[in-house]
């Protein structure tokens, strides 16, 4: 079924099925007919001879220069051809489609002087997968010029006349962020879905204490994140022999394990922030001048400021680095005997002298050290005051801080991958009946890896593990 675009109902499900999927788009009769209206206002207010930025005025510290009607087309052509200043590798496919579905959608709103055409153009590209090429770098996240002027080049023609103020429209938003961000999100869902079904594992293999999954931890402390965590616990474990009384090896279990509700659901909570942050901005009117189609007017405004996006991707790398940084050390401390009561690296025997998954420790520790690094909010940066006389003096880093979760994401990736490969090494080992959950999860990752045995080599690659934890099938 098409992806129909109104300007106001794009969620990010949405937009992984036309950047992943190439599911096809559509431009809303409705949203044709609001273009059309805030069309007549620009057309309207033009007439009136007032500088209107963008239209009838230069942009930046050009504001001050006047465009004749004559010379429209002309300074639209250049307004692109002198903003493709991008930087950096090409960006992969499915940003670019996803950028062009953002901008499409932002533009299908009406409440820029973009017109029905253009947005019909961008449309009919992303439906023959036509891709232009988007370096990744150059924009501060005040509107990602240097990115949309790339798109904005790829996508029009020699030939092709723009109206007053298109060019602009096509520049003056921030798609790229958003539509990095749509991705990186979805996939940090996924991941988390696949984390918790790890983290079950862990307890599964660590022998660990269930009284950290009682009802009654929810109830007198009922963050939401950390309800929906201890549910899913409770559905994953059931059945598992663990419930049954002196089962527990110990009284209270190292904290990664035994705060496994408490952490995992706090970035819960911040993945429903973030996505109800990303719904709003991908439905928003992104751009400068602004086209009040109600009052007939146009307004000079900062709707491209990506802050409330910007600090909410910074929020969710922040509470996804202790997902994963304990992921990581309760898979190093299932690898330890004096912990787990299990052979030393989880050998097939113990006082073997082979390492068995002893080296995937210090593997998963590379990895959680450098997710923890890209942790760091980026939202407060400021790289410069000085540029178009002083009055271009914020940044938000919106595509970076969206850049970072994507990174942080494939790197998170990697470590339940291990984590996985750990965890069902452990409770094969301790021999236990697992859990509804914990035993199909265990089934999952046997189809991809066997138990590690003692005459085995070490598998060579987590990478189909990787390949599970990407697949959703674990959620």
């Amino acid at each position: 079924m098409a992806v129909v675009l109104n300007g106001s109902e794009l969620g990010p499900e949405q937009v992984v099925a036309v950047a992943r999927a190439g599911e096809a788009v559509e431009l809303a009769p409705s949203a044709r007919e609001r273009m059309e209206r805030a069309r007549a206002v620009a057309d309207r207010v033009l007439e009136d001879d007032a500088p209107i930025y963008g239209l009838s005025t230069g942009v930046g510290v050009r504001k001050r220069a006047q465009v004749a009607i004559d010379e429209q087309t002309a300074f639209n052509r250049r307004l692109i051809l002198n903003h493709l200043v991008g930087q950096g590798d090409a960006a992969p496919e499915d940003v670019v489609r996803a950028t062009m579905l953002v901008l499409a959608n932002v533009l299908a709103r009406g409440a820029s002087s973009a017109s029905p055409a253009l947005v019909e153009r961008i449309v009919d590209a992303l439906n023959a997968r036509r891709h232009p090429k988007v370096r990744t770098l150059g924009s501060l996240g005040q509107a990602d010029l240097a990115p949309m002027a790339d798109l904005a080049h790829g996508l029009l023609d020699a030939d092709d006349v723009l109206r007053p103020g298109e060019g602009l429209a096509l520049l003056n938003n921030n798609a790229f962020a958003t539509g990095t961000a749509a991705l990186a999100v979805a996939d940090c869902s996924r991941l988390l879905d696949a984390s918790l079904v790890a983290g079950a594992l862990d307890l599964e293999g660590f022998a660990a204490n269930l009284s950290i999954i009682d009802p009654a931890v929810a109830r007198e402390r009922p963050y939401a994140g950390i309800t929906i965590a201890i549910e899913q616990l409770r559905a994953l474990l059931d059945g598992s022999d663990l419930f049954a009384d002196g089962t527990a090896r110990n009284l209270q279990d190292p904290l990664t394990f035994r705060c496994l509700p408490q952490v995992h659901g706090a970035s819960l909570d911040a993945l429903r922030f973030v996505r109800a942050q990303l719904e709003i901005e991908l439905n928003a009117a992104q751009g400068n001048p602004l086209v009040d189609v109600e009052a007939g007017r146009i307004l000079s405004v900062g709707n491209f400021d990506a802050l409330p996006l910007a600090a909410a991707l910074d929020f969710m790398r922040i509470a996804l680095a202790p997902v994963l940084t304990s992921a990581n050390e309760r898979l190093v401390k299932l690898l330890q005997a004096p912990l787990t009561g299990l052979p030393e690296g989880l050998s097939e025997r113990a006082g073997s002298a082979e390492d068995s998954l002893s080296e995937y420790g210090p593997a998963g520790q590379a990895l959680t050290a450098e997710a923890r690094l890209l942790a760091q909010p980026v939202s407060f940066e400021l790289a410069s005051s000085a540029h178009a006389e002083g009055i271009e003096d914020r940044a938000t880093m919106a595509p970076l801080g969206a850049r970072r979760l994507a990174e942080m994401v494939s790197l998170g990736e990697g470590i339940v991958a291990i984590e996985l490969l750990v965890a069902c090494q452990a409770a094969d080992l301790r021999g236990h009946r697992l859990g509804a959950g914990t035993g199909r999860a265990r089934a999952l990752v046997r189809e991809r890896v066997p138990f590690k045995r003692e005459a085995d080599p070490i598998p060579a690659s987590v990478e189909p593990l990787r390949d599970l934890v990407r697949s959703g099938l674990l959620a």
